[in-house]
Order: C-alpha cells, then structure tokens, then sequence
C-alpha cells in the first residue's frame, strides 16, 4: 500500500511540473539566446537541403525568359 500510494505521489509530483523533465537550452539568458537563434537558424537551413534533396532547387526550363541566340 505505502509503494502504491509513494508511485502515485510521485506521479502527481512529477506531471504537474511545467516543461520537460531535462530541459533543452541553457538557463543563462545570454546562451539561451544563442541556442535559439541556433536553433532557428537549423530550421530555416532545412528547407533549403530538403529543396536540394529533392531538386527543387534547379532552374525552371519553361520561363518565358527571351534567349538571343546569336553572336553579338
């Protein structure tokens, strides 16, 4: 019974805190930061490897963009 109700203390304990058990960033606000705009910055770069990934990138062959053709 004592181990029942210390598991279940334990888990009300734990659930009501705010945030995750380990937390991610630093606690110092000028490191925070940092890691954040890191972290954005990760986010941000992943569209463009995904658009490489998948050849999104590369120019679009049917742009009405004139071409001369000749020498100038």
């Amino acid at each position: 019974m004592r181990r029942i109700l210390f598991t279940l203390l334990l888990s009300a304990t734990l659930s009501s805190s705010v945030g995750c058990f380990l937390p991610i960033y630093s606690g110092d606000p000028a490191q925070r930061a940092q890691q954040l705009i890191f972290t954005s910055e990760d986010l941000r770069a992943f569209v463009d490897v995904w658009e490489r990934i998948w050849f999104r990138d590369m120019p679009d062959h049917m742009t009405p963009q004139r071409v001369h053709g000749g020498v100038i």
